[in-house]
Order: C-alpha cells, then structure tokens, then sequence
C-alpha cells in the first residue's frame, strides 16, 4: 500500500479543515483531510487516494479527519467473492430490465427534478433537499477524473415511452468503479438502490475491475450502514484493507 508521498501529486498538498457540523451523527463535530488544489489530482493519483479511504465531492478529494471519532470506516466490495443475499437476488430480478444511458456530466432539468424529489423524501432536513442548481452542480456535475452518468429508465415499449427512475454518478477507477452518488424515484415501491450497487458490481467485473468503493459505513447512521449488506467486504483501518467480517455499531 502506497502513502500520500508516493504517487505522481508533486503540486498536491494536503490540509485539514476547520471543524464543521456532521452530517451524520448529530452534536458532533466533523474535520475533513483535502487535496489541494483539486486540479493537481490526476487520475492515477485519485485511484491511490480512494484506495487510501479518500473520497470525491465535485471537484474535491477528502476523507474524514475528526478530532477523537474514528465512525466513518471506508468499504468497498471485492466484485470476485462478492455473493448476492436472497433478497439481493431478488432485487436484481425485480428491476434488471431497467435500461441504462451513460451520458456527460451536463445539466439536465429532469435528473434535478428527480434528485430534488428524492432529497425530500429521503432526506428531509438534511441540508442537501434545500440544494439549489448551482449546489447540484457542484455536487455532482464537476469533475477532474473519469467521471459516468448513468441513466436508469423503465421503457413501456408498447408506447416507446421512457420513463426516468434512477440516476448514478460513479468514478472510474484503475482497480474499480467508485459510488459517488446515486437518487432515484422515492415514491415507486422498489429496492432501486441495492439494484443500483449490484449493477456497479456486475458492471466492475465485466470491466475487468476488482472493487465497488461504496464511501464510509457509519454503523451509528441508517443512512450509511446498509452498506455492509454486501457481503463479503473490506475494510480500510490502520492504513490497510481488510475483511470485514464483521462490523459493530459504532457511537
């Protein structure tokens, strides 16, 4: 395993920010460790950091760097042991006629109208259902690396009429693809986002991939620790990657 002095980011620094409020575990307080200046990440050196538990939001690269908290635990998916679970199973039978488009990062009014109806269902107060264009652009339309979005549509064909239900942003990386960040229709009764993560799987391993990095399992957050229901996974603790056989909740 490589160290942040290692690769080719001759012109790449890294700080640490001030401390701002987390998103996800609440009356606490949150740091994030930052790339600077973004344009100096190439791709190659973006790989390296995602394998080291850094993350991509817009143009910035970043992973947790909290004062006394260690909940924010990276995990990714090893596409060559990777086993769906029956209700996985499921799941992929349920929604894989769903027809993907791989598009560019360009602005579309009805992904934003569906991110917006996603937010507020999903994730009423949480900041990100007030995201105006600009702040959804930020977010999710800019980008320094090899960067796919995604598409999902459910066709009636006998009407030849396409209807948008999901939409993913997602990294290619040297050894996998990276989740950044996916929303779909809440109001449909579906299981659209554990489809969505064993698509990037079964698309990883026909890209030739090894891992699906799924961002931070936080066992403390509902949002975040459904991640560990793709088994088996690995772990990045103590600066190595690891089995994680199993995982507690965390405070």
């Amino acid at each position: 395993m490589t160290d942040l002095n290692d690769f080719s980011l001759k012109t790449v620094q890294f700080y640490a920010t001030a401390p701002y409020e987390c998103s996800y575990l609440p009356s606490r307080l949150a740091r994030s460790q930052v790339a600077s200046p973004s344009h100096g990440v190439t791709e190659a050196g973006y790989s390296q950091l995602i394998e080291q538990g850094f993350r991509r939001s817009g143009v910035f690269t970043y992973r947790p760097y909290c004062d006394n908290c260690h909940a924010c635990v990276p995990l990714r998916i090893d596409v060559n042991t990777f086993q769906p679970s029956r209700s996985q199973r499921r799941a992929w039978a349920a929604h894989h006629e769903l027809q993907t488009t791989v598009r560019e990062l360009v602005f579309d009014p009805a992904h934003y109208a569906l991110y917006q109806r996603y937010q507020s269902r999903r994730h009423v107060d949480g900041g990100m259902d007030k995201d105006g264009v600009e702040q959804y652009h930020q977010f999710l339309l800019q980008s320094h690396v090899d960067t796919r979005l995604v598409e999902f549509h459910i066709v009636d064909r006998i009407n030849a009429a396409r209807t948008l239900k999901m939409v993913s942003i997602i990294d290619v990386l040297q050894d996998g693809l990276s989740a950044v960040y996916t929303f779909f229709d809440p109001n449909d009764h579906a299981s659209y986002g554990t489809y969505n993560v064993l698509w990037q799987v079964d698309c990883a391993r026909q890209m030739g991939l090894k891992h699906v990095y799924l961002g931070y399992w936080i066992g403390a957050s509902q949002k975040m620790n459904y991640k560990s229901k793709f088994r088996p996974f690995q772990i990045y603790q103590n600066g190595i990657w690891t089995d994680g056989v199993r995982l507690d909740r965390q405070p």
